[in-house]
């Protein structure tokens, strides 16, 4: 992976940051979404909390009276405010000195607005961070300048390449403690480079910055002039938010069935991707079941297009068989029904995998019994490379096959996000124990087809049966015969259809 370099200190323009944001923001033809949700991860004490504590501080985002109290009373040992107390709200938090829960911060930019994902840095608490990635459009990953690049950082680099988080800003902090060396920066910077080869990141920077003196956060930094790049905040108005198209696929996940009186049935839920209109035609991913919009509803009022992220009312013209779980798409688009699938998952409960165990599924609305989970992998955190495994604990991210006891509509991970991830319940307990992606199908419909045995009348007639007549004895014993070799090939995994054979032994 290359991270995009910037110019250097002799190319450097004079624009304050938001004049350089807007410039290119037009130069770039770019239609910036007004809120930009901003994960901040990274190995505990690398500074994440103290990091967000100055954007707010510098970004007018504090109360004059918690400037006051901070200023005052809560200064640290370089006699600055101790900005990490804007942001670490549980009292475990202060006591401890580290982020626990996921917190969220708005704050108002003069080009848009900043939705601050504030996640935990310790590796115990390495679910939450997972849940937080899940809602970013960018991930800004902090590294320590004394210590480098460390185990949690690249598990936390995995775990944003699993769930798709393909913009990262790599924040170099504390450089004040390493004399704000440029060497010092770009070995992390290549380090990192190196490390991160095999992830799906698109748009990946450096930034070398000090968060408690505020060096590169909101202005550019005196102590850094090596440095030709924006401070953090002005890259961060120039990012574009995640964007939903029209031109994604129709999903609706089901989540309930409404009705109102004897002449309404409707089908509840969220438009998960794309568009519909009244009048388009709609087929259930499982059972294939078809039929046309005929109102959408939505608070009182009708709609003629329903589009990504609207909570609506599918009234269909006929009353097909489909139930909460369910997945419409288009008639015509590809969404199949999915029995055995490929992904990749990190463990996130505190008991490790067990084979013997019973697990769900658990998609957008649906929850599938889980026949068996395969581990073909394990992330090595060292090497970030494959290494052969049967189990999985507590923060492990691996590649695993999954086997359902019957199927559900599912997409791939990099083709439709929302409806191409799941997560996987303790059926006994009900507690999440890991969250994950679609990385292959195999199509079970195709696969039944190509592997389906048909055992016909005339098939047996041939062999095995060619000894019996057409009396009512002798066709009992031509269905006997037929179930037991039925049974003899289903027991060495050769799934079979059994023709008519009444009509196959007829004279």
């Amino acid at each position: 992976m290359t991270l995009r370099a910037f110019k250097t200190e002799d190319d450097l323009t004079t624009h304050e940051p938001v004049e350089a944001a807007a410039e290119a923001t037009s130069a770039l033809g770019q239609d910036l979404d007004s809120s930009l949700h901003v994960l901040t991860c990274g190995s505990v004490d690398d500074g994440k909390s103290t990091l967000i504590g100055r954007m707010l501080w510098d970004a007018a985002g504090v109360a004059t009276d918690q400037r006051d109290a901070i200023s005052q009373q809560a200064l640290t040992s370089a006699g600055t405010p101790d900005f990490s107390l804007l942001v670490d709200g549980l009292a475990a938090e202060r006591e401890q000195g580290i982020t626990i829960d996921i917190a969220w911060r708005y704050f108002e930019l003069p080009s848009r607005r900043l939705v601050i994902i504030d996640s935990p840095g310790h590796v115990q608490y390495t679910r939450n961070m997972a849940t937080g990635a899940s809602h970013a459009d960018v991930a800004v990953l902090l590294v320590d300048a004394r210590a480098g690049i460390k185990e949690q950082t690249r598990r936390h680099a995995a775990i944003l390449d699993l769930i798709g988080v393909r913009r990262i800003i790599l924040a170099v902090n504390k450089m004040d403690l390493v004399g704000w060396s440029q060497e010092r920066f770009r070995e992390i910077e290549a380090h990192f480079a190196e490390a991160m080869g095999g992830f799906g990141f698109v748009d990946a920077i450096a930034i070398p910055l000090s968060a408690i003196h505020g060096d590169n956060v909101a202005r550019r930094s005196r102590n850094m002039p090596w440095y030709g790049g924006p401070p953090l905040l002005e890259h961060l108005q120039m990012i574009p938010a995640r964007v939903t198209t029209a031109h994604e696929a129709f999903r609706f996940p089901v989540q309930l069935v409404v009705r109102d009186g004897q002449d309404f049935r409707g089908l509840a839920g969220t438009v998960a991707s794309g568009q519909i209109a009244v009048g388009d035609e709609v087929r259930d991913g499982v059972s294939g079941r078809s039929s046309r919009v005929a109102r959408i509803v939505t608070m009182g009022r009708d709609l003629a297009v329903a589009k990504a992220g609207q909570a609506v009312v599918l009234q269909l013209e006929d009353d097909i068989d489909v139930s909460r779980g369910a997945v419409l798409a288009r008639a015509d688009a590809g969404l199949r029904a999915v029995q055995r699938l490929a992904g990749r998952l990190v463990w996130l409960s505190d008991s490790p995998f067990d084979p013997d165990r019973g697990y769900l599924l658990r998609t957008a609305t649906d929850l599938v019994p889980l026949n068996g989970i395969e581990v073909r992998a394990l992330l090595d955190l060292e090497t970030l490379s494959e290494q052969p495994a049967l189990w999985l604990r507590t923060n492990d991210i691996g590649a695993v096959n999954l086997s359902l006891a019957r199927p559900t509509a599912l997409d791939l991970f990099a083709d439709l996000p929302r409806t191409g991830s799941f997560v996987l319940v303790d059926a006994a307990t009900g507690d999440t124990v890991a969250g994950g992606v679609v990385d292959r199908i195999d199509d079970a419909a195709d696969r039944d087809a190509r592997t389906r045995f048909k055992l016909t009348g005339a098939l047996l007639r041939a062999g095995l049966c060619a000894d019996l007549g057409h009396s009512p004895h002798d066709l009992t014993e031509f269905r006997r015969r037929a179930h037991e070799v039925s049974l003899l090939l289903a027991a060495a995994g050769v799934p079979v259809d059994i023709e008519d054979l009444t009509a196959e032994v007829a004279p």
